[in-house]
Parts: structure tokens; sequence; C-alpha cells
């Protein structure tokens, strides 16, 4: 593809700083339309939760409407829980896991209201992926004895020959750079796909696109939805012991 086009003014699906400021005079900080499609995403889950707050707090036995949403909702989240990490540990985890499944899926399919997806940055992809990769290590030395942990990371040799250390440690370091690389770049290849349709086609890329929209910002964006938290709750699993 021709490196000119890419770069074209007409073509663009980049992150832009809009201003800078100066950080406790530490250096200049940039606001790039990255944080500024967060807060729009931000903004609108506080809203919904404020109104599913007060929706459930005047809840009727039985549900009608907005409630039956909310209540439909927590239910598919806790159960997608509950069948991953079992009933024992799954309550400890409903949060963590139910706020990343719709921060990234609102944020996936932000691109249906003309936003730029916030997951389509790496610096969002990866932050969510080390804390992720921090919950795995605190339930890891948590549930799991040192020596087991060692005979792990030696595995499949015995402890005393601890050749595969080093693979293990840096398949270990691996985790949340993959998770967060799957993500970026799936949701990163749909933003660039429809920048380049608009750019190129222009007037002739009038309603038809939508079909597509629904593809990469809804389809698509659901599917890395879920395989992160699948991963996620997997990977904390397997760090406990499945206890």
């Amino acid at each position: 593809m021709n490196y000119g086009i890419l770069l074209a003014d007409d073509i663009d699906f980049m992150v832009h700083g809009i201003f800078k400021y100066n950080f406790f005079g530490l250096g200049e900080v940039w606001i790039t339309t990255t944080h500024v499609c967060m807060l729009i995403v931000i903004l609108i889950l506080i809203g919904f939760a404020i109104a599913a707050n007060r929706c459930l707090a005047k809840a009727k036995e039985e549900p009608s409407g907005f409630q039956n949403v909310v209540e439909m909702i927590v239910e598919m989240l806790d159960g997608m829980v509950d069948n991953t990490m079992g009933r024992k540990a799954a309550p400890k985890f409903y949060n963590y896991i139910g706020t990343i499944f719709i921060f990234i899926l609102f944020s996936n399919i932000s691109g249906l209201l003309g936003l730029r997806p916030p997951t389509a940055d790496y610096g969002t992809t990866l932050a969510l992926g080390i804390i992720t990769f921090v919950l795995i290590h605190v339930n890891t030395w948590t549930h799991n004895k040192p020596l087991d942990i060692w005979k792990d990371k030696c595995s499949p040799l015995p402890p005393w020959l601890p050749i595969w250390l080093p693979i293990n440690i840096i398949s270990d370091i691996a985790v949340p750079i993959s998770l967060s690389l799957r993500l970026f770049a799936n949701v990163l290849s749909g933003t660039v796909m429809m920048a380049l349709i608009y750019g190129l086609l222009r007037w002739i890329a009038t309603g038809w696109p939508a079909a597509l929209h629904v593809y990469f910002d809804l389809f698509s964006g659901a599917i890395q939805t879920y395989v992160f938290c699948m991963l996620t709750m997997t990977y904390i699993s397997n760090a406990r012991g499945d206890k």
C-alpha cells in the first residue's frame, strides 16, 4: 500500500494531541484524543450506573423496563464468572470482571457514536493487561506455597534442575503483552479499515459502511471483550490452583 496514501490528510486514524499542560513542574503532558474519548465513555457509563442504582433502589418484585435490562446484564456477567471460575472464587471477581467487560465493550463500540475507540490506543489496553497481570501474581502468592510456585516455574523438569525457569518467567511476563496486543490490534485494525474507507471513497461511502461498523465495532468488539475477560478469568483461576 502506498506510504503517501496512508498519511494523506483526509485519512486519519492516528492519536492526536489536543493540548498540553505542565504537570507540577515535572514536564509537559499531552491530552490526546484517547483521553477525551475515554472521558466521554466513562461519563456515559457513570450516568448509566447512577440511573441503574436509582432504579434498583426502587426495584419492584416483578421487574420491567430498565430494571429488567439492568438485572439481565448483572445476571449474565455473574453467570459468566461463575461458569469460568467456579462459585467459590467467582464472588470475589464479580466487580472486576463486570467492570472491565462493560468498559472494554463500550469502548470498542464507541466507534458507532463517532468516537475513536480508546482501546485502539495501546496505552489503554496495556494498562488493562498490567492490572490483570498484578491480579494473577497476587493470587499466585496468596493461594500457593513458595515451594509449589518454584516447582511450577521449573516444570516440566524436577525443581532441582531449573533449566526451564527462565522460559517460564518469560512466559509469565508475556501475559500482559499478549492480552493487551490482541485487544489493541483487533480494535485498531477496524479503526484503520473504516478510516481508509471514508477517506478513499468519500461521498461513495454513504449509508452502506454502517454494515461494516456493525461488524468491526459491534460484532468484533464484543468478541474481543469476551476473549479478554475469559483469558483474564482463566489465568487467575490457574494462579489460584482451582481452589
